[in-house]
């Protein structure tokens, strides 16, 4: 199994940690690491480890493994490669992460100021978007980033809390996603709180405060079926 120290903090940028596996395609699975493997229409994350020698290894991207249990570093093509048991370095890509974060913490919000069920989402670098099932139409992008910036500037803190599965099931309104379930397997699931505006089921990263979303603004709405609109929001 590998630590996901993200879940704890995502605002750490590296670490040590031990190879625990290399995978046929040449994957790097360690015991702990910070970078975030893709889910929840978040990427994985890039970066880089370090080995013993400290030849660097560049990561390309950072998925899980078929159990859920262990985090594979994918290394890019060409990339050198370390051996089971090693200690190494583990540096996180911050630029790429950054945005990102900032983009998910704002859809979190989005989802405030449209309440309707989410029937999908991705997040991208420096931009994002979620899919609403919601027939009508009748949405003013103007409108809805002056809704969204204002919650925004609320500077809302962000924190998050562990609850048992059974205590998720006994509150599925938490659950807003109905394309992408809360990630379940160890018997708990972590819940994004933003002080005074949401609390869901996320598995994510996210900023430390609203403020340090930045200037946001929602920049098309798509009809993506009878009963579906798409939104896309962009950071400034």
């Amino acid at each position: 199994m590998t630590e996901p120290l993200f879940r704890d903090d995502a605002f750490l940028r590296d670490c040590t940690a031990r190879v625990v596996a290399l995978t046929p395609e040449g994957g790097i699975v360690l015991d702990r690491t910070v970078l975030y493997a893709q889910g929840g229409g978040q990427p994985g994350d890039a970066g880089r480890i370090v080995g013993p020698d400290g030849t660097p290894i560049p990561i390309a991207n950072t998925v899980y493994g078929p159990d859920r249990s262990a985090i594979v570093h994918v290394p890019a093509p060409g990339a050198a490669t370390v051996s089971v048991g090693d200690e190494v370095r583990v540096e996180l890509d911050w630029e790429k992460r950054w945005p990102r974060m900032r983009v998910h913490t704002a859809l979190h919000l989005l989802s405030v100021v449209l309440p309707y069920p989410v029937t999908g989402g991705a997040i991208g670098d420096g931009e994002g978007r979620l899919d609403f099932d919601l027939q009508e139409a009748g949405l003013d992008k103007a409108e809805l980033t002056q809704k969204l910036q204002a919650l925004v500037d609320r500077d809302a803190p962000v924190s998050f809390r562990w609850i048992t599965d059974e205590e998720l099931d006994a509150n599925p309104g938490l659950v807003k996603t109905m394309s992408v379930k809360p990630p379940r397997g160890s018997g708990r699931v972590r819940l994004v709180e933003i002080a005074g505006i949401d609390l869901q089921p996320c598995g994510g990263t996210h900023v430390g405060r609203t403020g340090e979303i930045g200037s946001v603004a929602v920049t098309d709405i798509e009809k993506k079926g009878k009963q579906n609109r798409r939104v896309r929001i962009r950071l400034g």
